[in-house]
């Protein structure tokens, strides 16, 4: 009886999200998509992000994640940021991880990463403008991931996970967040037409691609209590042993990168 009650609800669930979630994101191609969202970004609404991420509190909610040790930057070298935009999280780790550490910023929108650089006023970042599924980086680049609330564009997760899985280097510990099919979440998807998760199925492809749901995270205790703030996980990939040549490979970007032209390791795209 329980089971049946649970999956009446799971498919009742599956039938509210297909209807209220944004749908425009199956209905394009993925180049159209993709323009569709670089235009979104680059335009008035990317502009404002840094103040919509503020009022909605998601960045000083962020912020408090980092200072308290829950995720502890501090403990990584190199670190990639995917999705930079206005710079949100890396305005966190530029403050949390050690002196030392590397931090590359990567984003679709080059005009979101100009207005990044100009917003964190830091020599300290490289910046790189470029596709997530097929990010201009050697494998096992950077030994931490940070990732917030871009999964959600791309209609596939999978080519997405697999670049992060790709470019981090064994024992590497990823940052996910990602708009959850709540109601607040399909609200999201059509402010920033972007898909949503269940969590079970974002667990599944993280698990496909070898990355271990190692603990989910929460903003607040009341955002636990009303599953707010979307989903927020520690994804670890197994250690393995490598070769000393492999190990020693540097995080710089290849080909197919629009690249910060004040960073001498990266290399813009021949036009």
């Amino acid at each position: 009886m329980k089971n049946a009650v649970r999956n009446l609800k799971k498919g009742a669930k599956a039938q509210v999200r297909k209807l209220a979630e944004f749908r425009g994101i199956k209905r394009q191609s993925l180049t159209q998509y993709q323009s569709s969202v670089r235009k979104l970004y680059d335009g008035p609404r990317g502009a404002v992000l840094k103040f919509s991420s503020i009022i909605s509190l998601h960045e000083p909610l962020m912020g408090a994640l980092f200072r308290s040790g829950r995720f502890d930057a501090s403990r990584f070298s190199r670190i990639l940021d995917v999705g930079s935009g206005a710079g949100q999280i890396i305005r966190h780790l530029l403050k949390t991880a050690r002196p030392e550490a590397e931090i590359v910023g990567f984003d679709l929108s080059a005009e979101m990463l100009r207005r990044a650089r100009e917003r964190l006023d830091s020599p300290r970042p490289v910046f790189v403008a470029a596709d997530m599924m097929q990010m201009p980086f050697r494998d096992a680049s950077f030994d931490c991931i940070t990732c917030g609330y871009v999964l959600e564009h791309i209609p596939d997760p999978l080519p997405g996970l697999s670049e992060f899985a790709r470019v981090l280097k064994p024992g590497g510990v990823v940052l996910l967040l990602a708009t959850e099919d709540s109601l607040s979440g399909l609200l999201t998807s059509h402010t920033w037409k972007c898909r949503t998760f269940s969590r079970q199925e974002l667990r599944s492809a993280c698990d496909n691609v070898g990355l271990t749901w190692q603990r989910e995270l929460w903003f607040t205790r009341v955002h636990q209590l009303l599953r707010l703030g979307g989903i927020l996980v520690e994804l670890h990939k197994p250690e393995l042993q490598t070769a000393p040549e492999d190990a020693a490979r540097s995080a710089l970007p290849q080909q197919n990168a629009v690249a910060c032209s004040s960073h001498a390791c990266c290399q813009p795209v021949a036009q």
